[in-house]
C-alpha cells in the first residue's frame, strides 16, 4: 500500500522537490506498534491474567490468615478469665489425643485456638471400611487410598492422604491426578478457595500434564462458586484456546455446563 501511495506522489509531484508525505493509515485493521515493546501473544495475556488470579488468592489467603490469628488472640484473651476452663480443656487433649487410622487423623474439625472434635463412631467405622490398595507401586497404592476416600465423601481424610502423596511421590506419574483431585475435594468441601489454589497449581506445573485440562476448567468453577464471573471466563477462554481434539472431547460436556453458568461472552 506505502509503495502504491508514493507512485502516486510521484506522479503528482514529478519533480519531487521533497515533497513526498509520509502516509498517514487509520482503519480498523491497523495498529500502532512502539518500539522495544513487541505486542504479547493471546496466551500470554491469559498467563498474566491467571498469575493475577494466583496473586488475589494469595493476598485474600493471607487476610483469611490474620483473621483467623485475630479471633484467636480474643479466644485467648476470653479464657484468661476463665483457668479452671482452660486448664481442663489442657488436660482433656493430654489424656485424649486425636485418633488416627492408617495415618489418617479422623478428626473431621480442628479449630485453631480450640479444642478438637474427637471422631464419632460412625466416622471412624467409615474410614476403617475404605481398604488400601497393596500392590508392587507404592506411590500409586498412596494415590489410589486417597481417591477412595474422596469417593466415600470423607473429604479431611482424602485432602491429609493427597497431600501426603504429593509430597512423599513429587515425581509420580500420579502427581497430576492427585493436584487435580485434591482441588476438587476442597471444591466438594465447600472451600473452592483453598481449591482453586490448587487447580491453579496443577496447571501451571505443566499444560501437557494428564489433568492439567480437568483442572483448568474446574479452576473456573471455584471462581463461579467465589462469585468472580471475570476471571472465571477467563479460564474458560484458556481452555478453549490451549486444548483441542481428545482434551477438549473428553471434557466438552463440562465445558458446556460451566459456561452456560458463567454467561461468558
Amino acid at each position: 500500500m506505502e509503495a502504491e501511495i508514493r507512485a502516486l506522489q510521484r506522479n503528482v509531484f514529478p519533480g519531487g522537490g521533497g515533497k513526498i508525505f509520509t502516509p498517514e493509515i487509520w482503519g480498523p485493521l491497523t495498529r500502532t506498534v512502539i518500539a522495544g515493546r513487541p505486542a504479547t501473544t493471546p496466551t500470554a495475556d491469559l498467563a498474566i491474567r491467571l498469575e493475577s488470579i494466583e496473586r488475589s488468592l494469595t493476598s485474600l489467603t493471607t487476610r483469611l490468615q490474620h483473621t483467623s490469628e485475630r479471633i484467636s488472640q480474643l479466644e485467648q484473651a476470653a479464657r484468661a478469665d476463665e483457668p479452671a476452663k482452660a486448664a481442663a480443656i489442657k488436660s482433656d487433649l493430654i489424656a485424649s489425643p486425636p485418633a488416627t487410622t492408617r495415618g489418617i487423623v479422623t478428626n473431621a474439625t480442628v479449630a485453631k485456638g480450640s479444642k478438637t472434635t474427637p471422631p464419632s463412631k460412625q466416622r471412624l467405622a467409615a474410614v476403617l471400611a475404605i481398604i488400601k490398595p497393596r500392590t508392587n507401586d507404592a506411590g500409586d497404592d498412596e494415590y489410589s487410598y486417597g481417591y477412595r476416600l474422596w469417593r466415600a465423601d470423607l473429604y479431611p481424610e482424602a485432602q491429609q492422604q493427597l497431600k501426603m502423596f504429593i509430597e512423599k511421590y513429587p515425581q509420580h506419574a500420579r502427581v497430576s491426578f492427585a493436584r487435580n483431585l485434591l482441588g476438587r475435594s476442597f471444591l466438594d468441601d465447600n472451600h473452592p478457595m483453598e481449591a482453586a489454589k490448587w487447580f491453579l497449581a496443577n496447571y501451571r506445573g505443566g499444560r501437557t500434564d494428564p489433568r492439567a485440562p480437568d483442572s483448568l476448567l474446574y479452576l473456573s468453577m471455584a471462581m463461579l462458586r467465589l462469585k468472580d464471573n471475570k476471571r472465571a471466563c477467563i479460564s474458560l477462554g484458556e481452555f478453549r484456546d490451549v486444548y483441542s481434539g481428545g482434551d477438549f472431547t473428553r471434557l466438552k460436556t463440562l465445558y458446556d455446563d460451566i459456561l452456560a453458568k458463567s454467561h461468558c461472552k
